[in-house]
């Protein structure tokens, strides 16, 4: 499966932004989705995932209650809603792909990478 990540921009502290993870090729709906971040400097990290249904979704501590992880199997696009965004949360965000759920907070676990888009929030 290939993956473009878009949606990226910048934004002041508090604001919002949405970004879709469009995919192509094998058939999305086996596949769950994750989404993980990168800022200058520091190691790629998790932030959210959810498994090929939809119905089990896991988020990273530091977005809890303000990223939301949503799929469209129909339209073959995954989602990541991002309110009350924070300075800290600056970084290059990366969708990825996995067929069996296993180890979903380890970004090695995760087969299919998009390219990345930059959210950047200013202060």
């Amino acid at each position: 499966v290939q993956l473009q990540a878009s949606g990226g921009g910048l934004v002041q502290a508090g604001g919002s932004l949405r970004l879709s993870c469009v995919a192509s090729g094998r058939s999305f709906r086996s596949y769950s989705l994750g989404w993980f971040r990168q800022a200058p400097g520091k190691e790629r990290e998790f932030v959210a995932r959810m498994q090929q249904s939809g119905s089990t979704t896991s988020y990273a501590d530091s977005v809890k209650g303000r990223f939301t992880i949503s799929r469209d199997n129909a339209k073959n696009t995954g989602y990541l809603q991002m309110n009350s965004l924070k300075p800290e949360d600056t970084a290059v965000y990366y969708c990825a792909a996995q067929s069996r759920s296993v180890g979903f907070e380890d970004q090695k676990n995760w087969g299919y990478w998009g390219q990345g888009t930059q959210v950047t929030v200013s202060s």
